[in-house]
């Protein structure tokens, strides 16, 4: 990173991390400073490649009857971004990260129900190029 990053650069990634969508003036507002900072500073983290981009985020669902997973997947031959594409978009996957061992990608899925539950890990199964998968549902979370 070619930029130097303060305290006001930390806390604005924090509130973008949070929502991408949130306006300058209320960003300006949270942190105190001028809209013209917080644009000074958004263009700044971008033109340095802190920031590489703004993304959508699929809502999390915080209920607690709701069905959180990790599934581990493996990938046929050199397939791994034919398979991404196609896990991209599905809206329960709330994440998706590439790993090394034996596991290619490792998902993290969230549904409103079992039956969501089910009908997604068909959808995953059913992708091409995925060779074997195992899904291991969180019962509980700890803080670290």
């Amino acid at each position: 990173m070619a930029a130097s990053i303060d305290d006001l650069d930390r806390r604005l990634i924090a509130l973008l991390r949070a929502n991408g969508r949130e306006s300058v003036v209320n960003l300006a507002e949270r942190l105190g400073v001028t809209r013209a900072t917080v644009n000074n500073r958004i263009d700044r983290l971008v033109e340095s490649g802190v920031i590489i981009g703004f993304s959508v985020r699929v809502r999390d669902v915080s209920d607690p009857n709701s069905v959180r997973a990790i599934m581990l997947i493996n990938v046929a031959g050199r397939s791994t971004d034919e398979v991404i594409r196609g896990l991209r978009g599905i809206p329960e996957i709330g994440a998706l990260h590439t790993t090394n061992g034996q596991w290619d990608l490792v998902a993290e899925i969230i549904c409103d129900s079992l039956g969501t539950f089910d009908s997604v890990l068909g959808v995953i199964r059913g992708i091409e190029g995925i060779r074997d998968s195992e899904t291991s549902i969180l019962l509980s979370s700890a803080t670290a």
